[in-house]
């Protein structure tokens, strides 16, 4: 089959519509803007950005309602091992789909477990069949803070291990944090994410700035069950919100070993066109074509988005940002700045402080902005601001 030859700016506004940027959505629109590939909430909050940006008069209140009291979307570790809010409906695709099988794994998530493996003379597979034992205690309790159920959940699994095992357990951490950690809390905290994807363990309601865990069955009232096409779903959301793309590319974005991210895309193989972007050939849902082709310009050329929002979860970053020096300023190892989109290229970062219930904001651009770009730019802060319960003190817009 001939691949379709695409310039980068059509695939770019085909992206935008996608992932609802191209214009505001109505905010009956959430469960479908949240579904489109998730919302990552690192650093906490991030997830809210990202729907401000896409619904109409969305509100705190609102969102929070959505995940705290309607209980129509959720917030676990999934893809990549982060925390990931979406849809409650469709918890098999962004958890039961990642379960890995055997010879799969390890998951990126997962590979730093090794060294206190090899003190505790324990393989993986014994230490993830302790804590998923261990985690069952969620069933009937909720824990406030990660590290809090790092312990709890750590001294649930010592009890199960003999005696000699057990004192290398309770053992201080490997891993830096000896006053604070185990060796065990460490193995459950690098367990808790494929535990997450059997619903054995899910976000609850946040307390002030310590999120609360529980059990997927607590939580909700119901068990997690998983459709046949569920793993086929997640890859169509990815080849979605990122194609074209590879198998390559969905097993960097998933956090997946190559193996698994190769079966995961065959599940969806025959619905695959191959499309062509400045001479890199890639695979695109065919049923994605027509409207590839019919891409228009945003009607809102310049956006604001949150650290982390999915747009810029791409794998292929040159289409949003050719300048490889630029790249490093934005996708970091940690703490990545917000970004300015302009036609959906990155233009620019931005970033706040809160000093009293009073937000600064400094704009840095990549690119020259007339006097209006800026004027809008100012307007989308106060905007944020407001959205977040604040009063803009100052917005400061600078080239780099």
């Amino acid at each position: 089959m001939a691949a379709l030859n695409v310039a980068p700016e059509q695939l770019r506004f085909f992206r935008l519509a996608v992932h609802r940027l191209d214009r505001r959505r109505p905010l009956a629109e959430l469960q479908q803007a949240a579904g489109v590939c998730g919302l990552q909430n690192s650093p906490p909050g991030a997830w809210e950005t990202a729907l401000f940006q896409r619904l109409e008069d969305c509100t705190l209140a609102d969102l929070q309602k959505a995940l705290y009291v309607d209980k129509s979307l959720l917030q676990a570790w999934s893809i990549r091992g982060v925390p990931l809010v979406f849809p409650t409906a469709e918890s098999d695709v962004f958890l039961s789909s990642l379960t890995a099988r055997p010879g799969e794994e390890p998951w990126i998530y997962t590979q730093g477990v090794g060294l206190a493996l090899d003190y505790l003379g324990m393989p993986w597979e014994e230490a993830l069949a302790l804590v998923r034992q261990a985690v069952g205690y969620l069933e009937d309790h909720t824990v406030q803070s990660k590290e809090e159920l790092d312990r709890v959940l750590a001294a649930q699994a010592a009890v199960l291990l003999p005696p000699e095992q057990r004192a290398r357990w309770n053992a201080p951490t490997l891993y830096g944090r000896t006053d604070r950690q185990s060796v065990g809390g460490a193995v459950v905290s690098f367990a808790l994410r494929p535990c997450s994807f059997s619903g054995l363990v899910v976000f609850g309601q946040r307390q002030g700035i310590s999120p609360t865990f529980t059990s997927y069955r607590r939580w909700l009232g119901r068990d997690l069950v998983t459709r046949p096409d569920a793993e086929a779903c997640l890859v169509r959301k990815f080849l979605h919100a990122y194609g074209p793309s590879t198998p390559a590319r969905l097993a960097d974005w998933l956090g997946s070993t190559p193996v698994q991210a190769r079966r995961l895309w065959q599940t969806v193989e025959e619905e695959l066109a191959p499309v062509t972007v400045e001479g890199k050939r890639g695979w695109m849902l065919a049923e994605d074509m027509d409207a590839l082709t019919r891409a228009v310009p945003p009607e809102e050329p310049l956006r604001l988005l949150g650290a982390h929002d999915p747009y810029l979860d791409a794998r292929d970053r040159a289409l949003l940002l050719e300048d490889t020096a630029l790249q490093r300023k934005v996708w970091k190892t940690v703490a990545n700045p917000n970004v300015v989109l302009r036609q959906g290229r990155v233009a620019g970062i931005w970033q706040t402080k809160t000093v009293r219930g009073k937000l600064e904001s400094t704009v840095t651009l990549f690119e020259d902005f007339s006097p209006a770009e800026r004027t809008v730019l100012a307007e989308k802060t106060e905007e944020y601001a407001e959205f977040r319960g604040l009063t803009l003190k100052q917005c400061t817009v600078q080239p780099l």
